[in-house]
């Protein structure tokens, strides 16, 4: 049956759509941290859809409310006042951190992050763009023009001049050796070096825990020291918050917020979680920027009624229930024994991450050659075991990502945990 399906995939959907394992899985239902596949199988999620589910599945309030709103009116476009959509811009405008706020909705983080390069483009009247090295922003033409990682780009051409920036890689790279404030130093040394050669550009876009990268994260204070050096030239910054938004990293609402007193990003991008699997994305701006274009413009999908419903039960859910401070708490845990794993296995070059943003690097023992294959094997083992887990890595990495919904208890961690361990020890040689 299973088999089936992947033949009709492969006759109909393009080449390049990735599919996970070599049995490729049909997941059928969910509650809370599992899900089933069309065979019965049970999985625990430990990646929650590319961490969209971020709550959990099925989850009884985001269902209702999803419901009760498809019983009403699903979808009207932005082209009539919608009740549900401005509830939810005032709550994320608000949260945001950002002064005198406005929030636009969209249907994904790629159009999140096409709608801030837009705007500053057109605020700065430049397309020139900083990005950060090992960066992934979105499959759109723009958001691969800015992306970084060469794994995910099929093309050089870009409608933007794109300058790549050192720091999102704390252990690989030119400075890896130095210590955080000099490697934070030699960044910025770096950026300042940089923009003395070309004219200023719009803006510097950064995700402050690289997520297809391989959960990959500079020192914190970086972005606040770059703040400095952009602020002083009227670039702006725009945090993309696509993966580490919503409480995901535990010690902090937002990604950018591990970055010092630098004040909030000129702009924010978000998607993902936030609809707990619903299609929600938007852009938070101040004012002036969000209100620069000069032409008029609207969403068919972004801010659809159904959408936002979701999003509003969810991210009250979320609040209500401090899935922050389970993040930070159980993530902890978890980080903590997956590295007292890893110690025992040469294969794992680093566990790095933060709350339930978890990433393990592995490498060919003795080298920091990535392991794609043993990463591979990982991945097929976990999954015979009942545990479904991510993989990523740029800069010629190979690394299992780990980011189950903000629900997981501490029981699961440890079975995950386990599960995870069982599976490295059957791929990867043990050290002394």
């Amino acid at each position: 049956m299973t088999k089936d399906l992947y033949q009709r995939h492969r006759a109909v959907l393009p080449d390049w759509l990735a599919l996970y394992y070599e049995d490729p899985l049909e997941l059928t239902h969910g509650e809370g941290r599992h899900v089933w596949d069309a065979e019965g199988n049970k999985y625990l999620d430990f990646f929650g859809g590319i961490l969209t589910t971020m709550t959990a599945h099925a989850l009884p309030e985001v269902t209702k409310a999803v419901s009760e709103q498809a019983g009403r009116i699903i979808h009207s476009s932005t082209l009539y006042l919608n009740r549900p959509m401005v509830d939810l811009a005032e709550r994320i405008a608000k949260l945001s951190g950002i002064p005198d706020a406005r929030v636009f909705f969209t249907t994904s983080g790629t159009e999140a992050n096409d709608t801030a390069l837009l705007l500053a483009t057109a605020y700065r009247r430049s397309n020139q763009i900083l990005a950060m090295r090992n960066s992934y922003h979105g499959r759109s033409f723009s958001a691969v023009g800015i992306t970084g990682n060469k794994g995910w780009s099929p093309t050089s051409l870009s409608p933007l001049q794109t300058l790549y920036v050192h720091g999102g890689v704390r252990t690989r790279g030119p400075y890896a050796d130095l210590d955080d404030a000099d490697f934070i130093a030699a960044c910025v040394a770096d950026l300042e070096d940089l923009l003395g050669h070309v004219r200023a550009p719009a803006a510097l876009i950064a995700e402050p825990i690289q997520g297809v990268g391989g959960f990959t994260a500079p020192p914190d204070g970086l972005y606040a020291a770059f703040r400095e050096v952009l602020q002083e030239r009227g670039i702006l910054w725009i945090a993309d918050e696509v993966q580490t938004g919503w409480g995901r990293t535990g010690d902090n609402f937002w990604g950018w917020q591990a970055h010092g007193a630098s004040g909030p990003p000129d702009m924010l991008t978000f998607a993902k979680g936030i609809g707990n699997g619903m299609s929600i994305g938007g852009v938070v701006a101040r004012a002036e920027i969000m209100n620069c274009l000069d032409s008029n413009s609207i969403s068919t999908f972004g801010g659809t009624q159904i959408t936002m419903a979701a999003g509003l039960a969810n991210l009250t859910y979320l609040l209500e229930h401090d899935l922050q401070g389970n993040a930070r708490r159980v993530g902890g845990l978890l980080i903590e024994r997956l590295r007292a794993i890893a110690a025992q296995l040469p294969g794992v070059r680093e566990v790095r991450g933060r709350g339930l943003m978890i990433g393990v690097e592995l490498v060919r023992p003795g080298t920091d050659q990535a392991d794609l294959k043993a990463a591979a094997a990982v991945l097929e083992a976990a999954r015979q075991e009942g545990l479904l887990i991510g993989k990523g890595g740029g800069h010629n990495t190979s690394v299992l990502r780990i980011a189950p919904p903000l629900t997981l208890t501490v029981a699961e961690a440890e079975e995950g945990a386990a599960i995870l361990e069982r599976a490295l020890r059957s791929v990867q040689p043990q050290g002394e």
